[in-house]
């Protein structure tokens, strides 16, 4: 038996009759359905920039104004501005003739919130899609316990310190240098960048660059162990038995179906819009590749859950898709047989 499963994630229909924000946005998007992205691209820019710039005036920069800044760049606006860097990685936001745009996003509005720029694209798109969380995937999860907090900040520090040295060299090796001297460039320049500003202003400087480039790095650390947390030692090259699926979550109304992530690593180029209804139709599949799909709760509450070692809150979390209704018990030994470290 197959449970038959209703979402509730987030979608965006185009109006009939579009207001003028939207009729604009049409004429320069290469999908009406990315209208959200424009949208969020204005309001960033019409409230994280001039803030940013006024904390750099002189006299104006007072320590309070810090946290107020923050809560605003992360309360507001990281995960959805991430999540629509990441879709606008995969499928071109601007129609052809608009595309001198799209730069705007990753490298004017991504050091604002933590993205130096053009890294997030070598790395995900470029190395971590094609290796698909297996051995030569530098981010990879499996040769570590994934319920442990230290082999995790093993992975952080890994990942934080060395991810541009190892990503120019996958690069290299694969003679894919116009990927690698695009994120070197990217990448050193935000260095210089963040450096001069310090001597403009060193508190504003660790208030608007540096304070969140630590912790969005964190956190997509954090997403990614989520993410590809429940690995089958049987099969870890299989998309539905390396990755995970999250359902009807406010993370996925806020941040573009990004919950959906066997999906999107079957088809990278899916629309965000589309996945729900993928997960819907092709749920036989589903089960019969015998996934992990969570409900009610995101990858960042999985990595914390595991972290904290509370497998029963997991296991309450666990969709039954096959229509086999396990016992609490009995799901916590299944999760657990899917965090063992696997050599590579």
């Amino acid at each position: 038996m197959t449970v038959s499963i209703v979402t509730s994630d987030a979608n965006f229909i185009p109006a009939e009759k579009p207001g003028l924000f939207e009729r604009v946005a049409r004429h320069f998007l290469q999908d009406k359905r990315d209208v959200p992205f424009l949208a969020l691209s204005v309001s960033a820019s019409l409230t994280v920039i001039p803030f940013a710039v006024a904390l750099y005036w002189p006299g104006v920069f007072r320590w309070w104004l810090a946290p107020i800044y923050l809560a605003l760049v992360f309360g507001v606006f990281v995960d959805r501005f991430i999540l629509m860097l990441h879709n606008t990685s995969h499928r071109p936001l601007f129609k052809k003739k608009y595309r001198i745009f799209a730069n705007y996003i990753p490298w004017v509005l991504g050091p604002f919130f933590g993205e130096s720029p053009e890294t997030y694209a070598a790395h995900h798109i470029g190395m971590h899609h094609p290796e698909n969380n297996l051995k030569n995937d530098l981010s990879s999860t499996m040769p570590y316990r994934r319920d442990r907090f230290g082999h995790f900040m093993i992975y952080f520090w890994r990942f934080f310190l060395l991810a541009v040295v190892e990503l120019s060299v996958y690069f290299y090796k694969r003679d894919r240098f116009s990927r690698m001297r695009r994120m070197l460039i990217g990448e050193l320049g935000f260095y210089a960048f963040v450096v001069a500003l310090c001597y403009v202003n060193w508190q504003a400087t660790l208030t608007v660059f540096i304070i969140p480039f630590v912790a969005v790095r964190f956190l997509m650390m954090c997403g990614n162990w989520g993410q590809h947390a429940f690995v089958d030692r049987e099969a870890p090259e299989n998309c539905y038995r390396n990755s995970i699926t999250c359902i009807n979550t406010r993370y996925n109304r806020r941040c573009f179906n990004d919950g959906y992530h066997i999906g999107h690593h079957v088809r990278a180029s899916m629309h965000w819009t589309e996945m729900p209804v993928e997960f819907e139709k092709n749920i036989e599949i589903y089960v019969k590749e015998r996934v992990f799909v969570f409900e009610g709760i995101d990858f960042f509450q999985v990595w914390l859950l595991l972290m904290l070692k509370q497998y029963k809150s997991l296991a309450r979390r666990i969709v039954h898709i096959d229509g086999n209704q396990r016992s609490i018990d009995e799901t916590v030994e299944l999760l657990k047989t899917r965090l063992v470290p696997i050599p590579t």
